[in-house]
């Protein structure tokens, strides 16, 4: 759940009254019945567990709610207050936890309250129900219901929490448009298509599923033996394969087939082509060509150019400059939702250089339909799907840290190795400083380059857990912001991340020595290109961030950080 816990210990509840809010006992049991179907133990509790965490905040506060379980407990929020899941009131985030918290809606202080498990043992029918100790057949429902009457909220913890300000706020659905596939309206901000188009819903199969289903070819389309191909007209490129030496069109389409085109075509395994006598209808359907050329004019961003007309049917885009491929991974996923099209690319944050095959995209049949035509393109939303963000020129700072070092007792290895590095992408290193392992010379250092005009500082080595490693500790006492520290990547996990206002920061692990590729080639291109990674980013790489420490390197031509 999206909430901080404050340092104020746990309060232990006092004994209390059987009474639930503004009902006896005997009022809430029946009120449950109605409302939940049954008056569920869970339900009972939530009552006790909601009124205890209401005498907890102030009185006339205004206050949202969060449960951190679906079962039960939502329920005795909704019964006994304004908060409820249709009006917002109410979040539940399912952490499997039986915990509720209030919360004023305005500063987002309030108290949580949870069931303790260090205060079931005095309540052994409780505690045998709360964790699925017997079969529900076998417990002594009157028994545990009794024991809930008796304990209240006794066998919960509260505390106080602040919460986090993207868990405040009003509810929005935001913009509402129509999926272009299916039909219905639903939130923008969900994405090009809708969750359920997405393969989020529930359903097996809806009778509107039928007008997803691909559509025939248009009936104007006629196969003839190539025996009468002399003189007809090529619909659409037709392709020549030489395993393992070339592959590309032997006919563009328009091509006029002559008598000696009969055998060629016959040598690429057509006895049969298609034809179109003018009797396909007019709208209704799209070649493959002028589709692809569509969809690849309305992918390409900033820096992104087609190469040359469609070929096969196809598109393939290109990088204009050298830069870091961006690509709407959401938009791509609802794009490829649509029938009857297709788009695939590098991997999103690939460093490429100018002319690089960057993606392709086409329609799969000859023809395909107009109406899957247009779903393809209101799944683009008007919007690039491909920018290539190029790499700012920095002014790299250098800070070397370790006593060997700087005593002179080992020679400098890294300063050749960053510095290769950084010139590599087209930023310069202007200061090196090399530090002991001090944190106040390390701090006095960092600021030091940051006087002197660097724009990124890159720290090397003091990444560890020895206790002379303290380089990260120097950088906290430079006042650095928004510190990241560590990565799920081998090698290179102890990286760190970190900003000084506008300064970038990156902190290298000593491992960087021996291995030629680490975690500082996969974040250094995306923080030169001014994408603000964060701890979600990092997660990511650890999907083939295990480097295969191969004899030859031949990064970034590897899966490595893909």
């Amino acid at each position: 759940m999206n909430l901080e816990t404050a340092t104020t210990p746990k309060t232990d509840i006092p004994v209390h009254d059987d009474s639930i809010g503004t009902y006896s006992y005997e009022e809430f049991f029946e009120a449950a019945r109605r409302f939940h179907g049954y008056p569920a133990p869970g339900l009972m509790l939530g009552g006790y567990m909601m009124e205890e965490a209401r005498r907890h905040i102030p009185e006339d506060t205004i206050f949202d709610a969060i449960s951190e379980t679906s079962w039960c407990l939502p329920d005795a929020v909704q019964m006994l207050t304004f908060c409820s899941v249709g009006n917002g009131w109410l979040k539940i985030k399912n952490l499997g936890v039986y915990a509720l918290s209030l919360y004023d809606k305005h500063t987002g202080k309030g108290v949580r309250i949870r069931v303790d498990p260090t205060k079931l043992d005095a309540w052994p029918e409780v505690k045998s129900w709360f964790y699925k100790l017997k079969p529900k057949k076998e417990q002594d429902t009157e028994k545990l219901q009794d024991e809930i009457r008796r304990a209240g909220a006794s066998f919960c913890s509260l505390e106080t929490i602040q919460m986090k300000p993207e868990v405040m706020g009003h509810r929005s659905k935001g913009g509402i448009t129509t999926c272009p596939l299916c039909g219905d309206a639903y939130p923008g901000s969900f994405g090009a298509i809708c969750r359920a188009c997405q393969g989020e819903g529930p359903y097996l199969e809806r009778e509107s599923d039928q007008n997803l289903k691909v559509e025939t070819l248009p009936r104007g389309l006629k196969s003839v033996p190539i025996s009468e191909a002399v003189g007809k007209t090529a619909v659409h490129d037709m392709t020549r394969i030489e395993p393992g030496v070339s592959k590309g069109p032997e006919f563009f389409k328009d091509h006029n087939f002559s008598a000696g085109d009969v055998c060629r075509l016959q040598l690429i395994g057509k006895n049969h082509i298609y034809v179109d006598e003018g009797d396909i209808p007019e709208g209704e359907w799209i070649h493959e060509n002028e589709a692809a050329e569509t969809f690849g004019r309305i992918m390409s961003g900033d820096g992104i150019v087609q190469e040359g007309p469609p070929r096969e049917g196809k598109v393939t885009l290109v990088a204009g400059q050298d830069g870091i491929l961006v690509s709407n991974v959401d938009m791509m996923t609802g794009f490829n939702l649509v029938p009857d099209v297709m788009v695939a690319a590098r991997k999103n944050g690939t460093l490429v250089k100018k002319g690089t095959r960057l993606a392709g995209t086409r329609a799969i049949p000859l023809y395909i339909s107009r109406n899957n035509f247009s779903k393809a393109v209101s799944s683009l939303d008007g919007a690039p799907l491909f920018k290539i963000a190029p790499l700012r020129k920095a002014k790299v700072g250098l800070l070397i840290t370790g006593d060997e070092v700087f005593n002179g007792l080992i020679e400098d290895k890294f300063e050749a190795i960053i510095t290769a590095k950084v010139q590599a992408l087209g930023s310069e290193v202007i200061t090196t400083l090399i530090e002991p392992d001090n944190r106040d010379s390390i701090r006095d250092a960092a600021k030091a380059l940051i006087e002197d005009g660097c724009d990124m500082i890159i720290t090397t080595a003091g990444m560890s857990v020895d206790p002379d490693d303290v380089t990260r500790h120097g950088l906290m006492d430079a006042g650095v912001t928004d510190l990241l520290y560590g990565a799920p990547v081998l090698p290179g996990t102890m990286l760190l991340l970190a900003r000084a206002g506008e300064v970038q920061i990156i902190g290298v692990p000593a491992c960087a020595l021996f291995f030629k590729s680490t975690s500082l080639d996969l974040v250094l291109p995306r923080m030169l290109a001014g994408q603000s990674l964060t701890r979600k980013d990092l997660t990511a790489f650890a999907d083939g961030g295990y480097c295969m420490e191969c004899k030859t390197c031949t990064f970034p031509k590897c899966p490595f950080g893909k």
